[in-house]
């Protein structure tokens, strides 16, 4: 699955109010809204700010001045606000599962929650698989090795999935990608900064911590030789530029035909080792993987080894004594995210419990906490907004009547799920102990690894969700023509059926119109309406949408948010895109849904400013500078601040709060960026 998020990493942010402030309005039954007395918050306002000069600071300046990041978060936000409340009432679904002894989700929970069995088993757990990387004594027998740590959760020089062919939806295919590295992206090898240049030594230190844990000796050297090897690897990657480029990364070949452009690893025995023999597949990078294949013929086998050691370490490090996680969340959480202190060990249970069964914990979930009026709410809010696309594309000037006949049709096919999957996934081929966390989180390894290869040779599963209901989260799938929605984030600030209409469409409606556009993005507008990778516009409604997408770079290019760090335009189009565009729907949505009358004003506030308060509440978002630094390089999303700001490309913001010429956030009305 081909799918782009909303930004559920992007998010994490606090509201003034308390999580369970928020729910006990939510279940009262009271017809307030959760925030403010029309569903915003003003006492999170800085009135001091000028809307034209900082509107982030505007709409969330005194939230900001308030508001401290919780110590065991790299930022903190209106999704933190929502995903702490999902955590508590998962928690109280577990605790009561718990007192089940034949209650799956309950028992692997118990497994999580006995850290004193954890620290009494020590490495015993995970001693038998170090044994069968130690114990290779040749290459021959690597790739069938690789395969297995595949299986069983371990990261490797190649990523496998099995996914919806780009050019014939109706089947699954083989997918095979680039991977091997330990820190998020290759420009943490290459890049030359003095902050790069620290983290990479720290990375270091890191692998020789690890290398020490699992009682293996000459811990420097072999880090040394680690880093080296990755260092190499990175400088075979792709971009993630490149990578999001759909065209180029559909790169249909054989298995023969692998084994000769990539020689040097034994492909056969991979797939053979993991049960499948593929006709045929899709090479996501095939420079990277041909490279890579290359690397690892001439790498000695004990450095190869050592990757395999250590990746497998890191995968099981939540399941493993503290000593062995403490330390991987010192380096990935403390030195990368820059946060101090490693999540309770129950809310790292709730997460292990969302990975392992997540959909058997989400049908108690929304049965609890997700009432059929929200879901009707939502999909009549959905059905609005896509009607106000469909106006739009009308409307446009840039693109030629044959490709909107062919955006309409594409349009009408749109599925909607809200809330939860019509169909649960079947757990019950997962063996589950109370007293085994490590065998749990190794068979649940197993288990989806296997159901994801299991798809080869069936229909395509259109009823299956890439996320669980608790995710405060949304996403667009190309292939299946979808926009999903899960329960957890059809909540406040993002939608109250009792706040002011302007602030839902402000907050949901553009998240709404935001998954929409994806479909019609400078990546999702080359899936036609059956979601098949197939260009449908003209060159010239091509070359339209890449002058108009084109401006829209070179906006975000321009901001800086460390001296000398700018937003990456061309990494983030897809979401910016979706935000600008996913705004202008859901305004049109908003204006529509008013008929002919105007809009009320609420607290000296019209309509068309609290559309806009709506949307900058929900990016209500501080961030850690390490983390920032890392989003900018690793994240398909621009940072909040620059979120709030798409309204300077939108008229009726101007109209609405008169920012002034001189002001930081005006453009004159011809830089203004309209694309839908």
């Amino acid at each position: 699955m081909r799918s782009s998020n909303f930004g559920v990493a992007m998010f994490l942010a606090a509201f003034s109010f308390s999580a369970a402030h928020a729910d006990q309005g939510a279940q009262s039954g009271s017809n307030a809204p959760a925030y403010g007395t029309y569903g915003f918050d003003e006492g999170g306002m800085d009135r001091d700010a000028r809307p034209g000069e900082d509107f982030s600071r505007y709409a969330n300046g005194n939230w900001e001045a308030r508001t401290p990041i919780p110590e065991d978060k790299a930022s903190f936000g209106m999704i933190n606000v929502l995903e702490d409340l999902s955590r508590e009432r998962t928690r109280e679904i577990l605790d009561a599962a718990r007192k089940d002894p034949s209650n799956k989700i309950g028992a692997a929970y118990s497994s999580y929650m006995d850290g004193g069995a954890v620290e009494a088993a020590g490495l015993k757990p995970i001693t038998p698989w170090l044994r069968q990387i130690r114990d290779l004594r040749n290459k021959a027998g690597l790739a069938t090795l690789m395969a297995k740590a595949n299986r069983d959760g371990v990261a490797g020089p190649f990523r496998l999935y099995i996914g919806q062919d780009d050019k014939n939806p109706d089947i699954y295919i083989l997918k095979l990608s680039q991977g091997g590295l330990g820190l998020p992206d290759r420009d943490y090898y290459l890049d030359q900064s003095d902050k790069m240049a620290a983290i990479r030594t720290a990375y270091r230190a890191h692998l020789a911590h690890m290398v020490t844990l699992i009682g293996e000796p000459d811990a420097d050297s072999r880090a040394d030789a680690l880093m080296a090897f990755e260092t190499e690897i990175a400088k075979l990657h792709w971009s993630r530029v490149q990578s999001r480029d759909v065209d180029k990364v559909y790169n249909k070949t054989t298995l023969a035909k692998l084994m000769a452009d990539a020689p040097g690893f034994d492909f056969a025995a991979y797939f053979a080792a993991i049960g499948i023999k593929p006709a045929d597949m899709i090479v996501a990078q095939p420079s990277a993987i041909a490279g890579e294949a290359a690397l690892i013929a001439n790498t000695p086998l004990r450095v190869l080894k050592d990757a395999l050691l250590v990746r497998s370490v890191h995968a099981y490090a939540d399941f493993l004594p503290d000593r062995i996680g403490e330390e991987d969340f010192a380096f990935y959480g403390t030195i990368l995210a820059g946060t101090p202190m490693r999540l309770e060990r129950w809310k790292r249970g709730i997460d292990f419990l969302k990975g392992a069964l997540g959909e058997e914990v989400g049908k108690a979930y929304v049965a609890q906490y997700f009432p059929q009026e929200t879901k009707a709410a939502m999909d009549e809010l959905v059905q609005n907004v896509i009607a106000a696309m469909g106006r739009r594309i009308d409307r446009l000037t840039w693109m030629s009547d044959a490709a909107k006949i062919r955006a309409r049709r594409k349009l009408a096919a749109f599925t909607a799920k809200i809330g939860y999957p019509d169909r649960w996934r079947d757990y019950s081929g997962l063996r589950i102990k109370a007293n085994d966390l490590f065998g749990n989180a190794l068979r649940a390894s197993q288990f989806a690894f296997d159901y994801l290869v299991g798809k080869l040779g069936k229909p395509i599963y259109r009823w299956e969700w890439g996320m669980t209901p608790m995710e405060i989260n949304a996403y667009a799938n190309f292939g299946k023509v979808e926009i999903v929605f899960p329960a957890a984030i059809l909540q406040p600030p993002f939608f109250d059926p009792h706040a002011d209409p302007a602030v839902n469409y402000g907050a949901i409606g553009a998240v709404i119109g935001h998954e929409i556009s994806h479909h019609f993005d400078d990546q999702g507008s080359k899936y036609d309406e059956t979601g098949k990778l197939n260009q449908w516009w003209s060159e010239a409604d091509v070359a339209a949408f890449k002058a108009l997408s084109g401006r829209l770079v070179e906006q975000f290019d321009r901001y800086e948010p460390f001296s000398g760090v700018h937003v990456k335009g061309a990494m983030t189009l897809g979401e910016n895109i979706g935000d600008l565009a996913g705004l202008a729907v859901a305004l049109d949505a908003y204006h529509a849904s008013l008929g002919d009358k105007p809009a009320p004003v609420i607290n000296g506030k019209t309509g068309d400013q609290r559309f806009f308060l709506g949307w900058a509440q929900v990016w209500r978002i501080k961030y850690r500078e390490a983390a920032l630094r890392q989003r900018l390089v690793t994240d398909s999303h621009s940072p909040a601040e620059y979120r709030t700001s798409t309204v300077r490309n939108f008229d009726e913001w101007y109209a609405a709060f008169n920012p002034e010429p001189s002001e930081k956030l005006y453009l004159p009305p011809k830089d203004r960026v309209k694309i839908w």
